[in-house]
């Protein structure tokens, strides 16, 4: 864990979610909003329709590198959202193992949330996240 970033737990609540229950960010941390993250490959197409696990796995990947261009790292995220086009618990789950995974120690306060529809064709999982670098 970075020290602009940190996480924050409470005993009064239940310590059955993967996460912390609210980070906090220094007041000298320059913040980081990257767009949703989509599972999109370089040329624009959506990857891998109906597998929301390599979707997740692509929306982590392309996480990452809108926050290396933006001089951050996952480490650096104090919040995630993760959308699922599902109405099945299940394909949530599936998301968000992968999401889950891929931060790690981090455990950064996150909601999981399944929806209707996204943006793009096929596309079943996004992830919005805010980060903070120091100085």
């Amino acid at each position: 864990m970075q020290d602009h970033v940190r996480l924050i737990r409470s005993m009064s609540l239940s310590d059955v979610a993967q996460y912390a229950y609210a980070s906090s960010v220094q007041p000298d941390s320059r913040l980081v909003f990257p767009a949703g993250a989509c599972p999109l490959d370089g040329d624009g197409h959506t990857v891998a329709p109906g597998d929301y696990a390599a979707q997740a796995a692509a929306c982590v990947e392309n996480l990452r590198l809108a926050l290396d261009a933006a001089g951050a790292r996952l480490e650096d995220v104090a919040y995630t959202r993760v959308l699922v086009a599902s109405t099945q618990q299940r394909d949530l789950v599936t998301a968000w193992d992968v999401v889950r995974a891929a931060f790690g120690d981090h455990d950064v306060p996150s909601t999981l949330m399944g929806v209707t529809v996204l943006g793009y064709d096929d596309q079943l999982v996004e992830i919005e996240a805010v980060a903070a670098v120091a100085g």
